[in-house]
């Protein structure tokens, strides 16, 4: 298991706000991908993008392009999910990975077990 610690999550009413944070040894911080990805009950895991955090560059799935926003902070070991305008579809839990897939052109959720990357933090986003 990767020490990935994610925080950040709660409840939020539909155009609401959110930020996640992700946390991670310095010797997964340093050279990688770290990005996000979430899974709602019933439905496939959903790649958010991802982060390279030797640079910044920086991908995400068009879907959610413009709304989602990845950051880091190197000082911290941590990259950052900001959500903006929340819409109940939005709903799952979110986690945090290091995974190149994440980092691609088509960000994609890595494969295998979810308790790899931790235990995730829950979103709900009401309407």
């Amino acid at each position: 298991q990767v020490q990935l610690e994610t925080s950040g999550g709660g409840s939020v009413q539909a155009g609401g706000s959110l930020r996640l944070s992700c946390t991670a040894p310095e010797d997964t911080f340093r050279i990688n991908c770290l990005g996000w990805f979430r899974q709602a009950p019933g439905k496939e895991r959903e790649g958010i993008g991802g982060i390279y955090t030797g640079g910044t560059s920086t991908a995400y799935t068009d879907s959610l392009k413009g709304r989602f926003t990845i950051s880091q902070d190197n000082a911290k070991n941590t990259v950052y999910l900001q959500m903006s305008s929340l819409k109940p579809e939005d709903s799952a839990t979110y986690y945090c990975a290091a995974d190149f897939i994440l980092c691609s052109r088509h960000p994609t959720a890595p494969r295998g077990p979810l308790d790899r990357w931790g235990q995730g933090t829950q979103v709900t986003v009401s309407s």
